[in-house]
């Protein structure tokens, strides 16, 4: 430790003329880092060095601390306005929690890698995300030779790590890891070669295996599995020419949390529905908290949007109208949100057997595409990206709205725009699976081929956003 601490102090007034000079390198983490990070956060960076990470991601608290005094001193020198201390990691001690806690390029220098990763817990909250890079194992070699021949400041010893090694590490001091990514083949700025491979070859799978940088997400498990009645909840139901299924939902409907509301949105009914709305409501609300609204707006999203606005709840729930997923599922989606297992619970309607009719063969196609397109977009597996059901906490959609335009808002469904923003606020997005059935009354108002279209055209909007920026 001493021998480390040292060197850093030795290096650190060379430190920030050192880090100019591989800018290129050094800005990649720092805008993967800030593209996951609200401007409402707080956030901690473990290992901070001489500040420049920290200064340039956008949050409203921003905390840093470093081991080493000489660096501590460059960065206060730098950057006067951030709130930085010379702290080890090992000797973490803070009286408040943080959003977000970043740790980027330390965990090879850590002695003992899974004591930090315990220590961490005691200034986190229950939704903290810890944010991890470090160097490609497979880098070892070409970053020894980059020392050897002066181009990379030499460095003491460091563990190299896999992915898997730096996952099983954090699981095993008491965290959720929700996503692993890779980004950089080249990390030196050579004009067209540079952009040919970080922005274009380096986003597939095959090529991205050579990136230099790991990125490794994780949230702390709570204590207990066991979900809490702790949150009140809504379950926002959009409506549309579905009046025979209205009292068939109420009469299924679970109680959730220490409090259920209901709000059913309709739009452009041709049949009874809202006559049947309106009559459920006035004859159930001993059961629950029921609320109504009709809008003339077209398309799902806009009777989610409009739910989620009246909604009172701590937790946003959406159910179909149309029965297809069973109300009594909702009892595990209150289950997963409540108990911490995730952020965002979305439905998976690909895993078991669907009823005969369930489901038409170009949808169950359609489906199956954008899950994969999906799961290489967001750097983890999705299955199911167009179920109805979808679960997360009101102050997390309230986020969710600042950050709506960042991806465009042509979404007729809305299932794409929540999951787009749920990845960006760096939300742990969970897939339960559902059991899908057959509609027993009433017809579908998905079109395949116009819906389809625009949400492709969406699809490429965000890879920009995401992948290719």
């Amino acid at each position: 430790m001493n021998n480390k601490k040292s060197y850093f102090n030795f290096i650190a007034p060379y430190r920030i003329k050192q880090r100019r000079a591989k800018k290129y390198y050094w800005n990649d983490i720092t805008k993967h880092c800030d593209y996951f990070i609200h401007v409402d956060y707080s956030v901690l960076e473990i290992g901070c060095g001489t500040g420049e990470l920290l200064n340039q991601i956008k949050a409203k608290n921003k905390v840093g601390i470093d081991f080493s005094e000489g660096m501590v001193s460059e960065a206060k020198k730098q950057f006067p306005d951030l709130e930085l201390y010379q702290m080890s990691a090992e000797d973490l001690q803070f009286d408040r929690k943080f959003d977000v806690i970043i740790l980027s390029n330390l965990i090879g220098y850590l002695d003992d890698i899974q004591d930090v990763f315990t220590k961490l817990k005691q200034v986190c909250h229950s939704q903290t995300k810890i944010i991890i890079t470090y160097y490609n194992f497979l880098w070892e070699p070409i970053l020894k030779f980059g020392e050897w021949v002066g181009y990379k400041t030499k460095t003491p010893n460091q563990n190299w790590l896999s992915l898997a090694e730096i996952n099983d590490l954090l699981s095993l001091s008491g965290f959720q890891v929700y996503r692993n990514s890779k980004r950089m083949m080249l990390p030196v700025y050579i004009p067209l070669l540079s952009e040919v491979c970080n922005n274009f070859l380096g986003k597939f799978p095959l090529f991205r295996l050579f990136s230099i940088n790991n990125f490794t997400f994780a949230k702390p498990l709570l204590e207990t599995n066991e979900a809490k009645n702790n949150y009140s909840v809504s379950v926002i139901v959009p409506a549309k020419d579905e009046s025979g299924n209205i009292k068939n939902l109420i009469s299924r409907m679970p109680k959730l949390g220490y409090s259920t509301e209901i709000i059913f949105v309709e739009s452009n009914s041709v049949d009874t529905t809202w006559d049947m709305i309106q009559e459920i409501k006035n004859t159930n609300q001993n059961l629950f908290q029921i609320n109504a609204i009709q809008i003339t707006e077209k398309g799902k999203n806009a009777a989610v949007k409009k739910g989620f606005e009246m909604a009172t709840g701590d937790v946003l729930m959406i159910l179909d109208a149309d029965l297809t997923v069973a109300p009594e599922d909702l009892i595990k989606f209150y289950e997963a949100i409540s108990s911490g297992k995730g952020d965002f619970i979305n439905g998976s309607r690909l895993v078991y057997p669907m009823e005969k009719e369930a489901m038409r063969f170009l949808n169950l196609i359609g489906n199956k595409f954008f899950s994969n397109l999906f799961s290489w977009l967001l750097d983890q597996r999705l299955k199911d990206t167009l179920c109805g059901t979808k679960v997360l906490l009101k102050k997390d959609y309230e986020r969710l709205l600042s950050n709506r335009a960042y991806f465009g808002e042509f979404d007729p469904f809305g299932d794409f725009d929540l999951l787009f923003g749920a990845h960006k606020l760096n939300l742990c997005i969970i897939e339960l699976p559902i059991r899908y059935h057959e509609r027993t009354y009433g017809r579908t108002n998905i079109s395949r081929f116009k819906h389809g279209f625009i949400l492709l055209k969406m699809c490429f909007f965000a890879a920009r956003k995401i992948k290719f920026s």
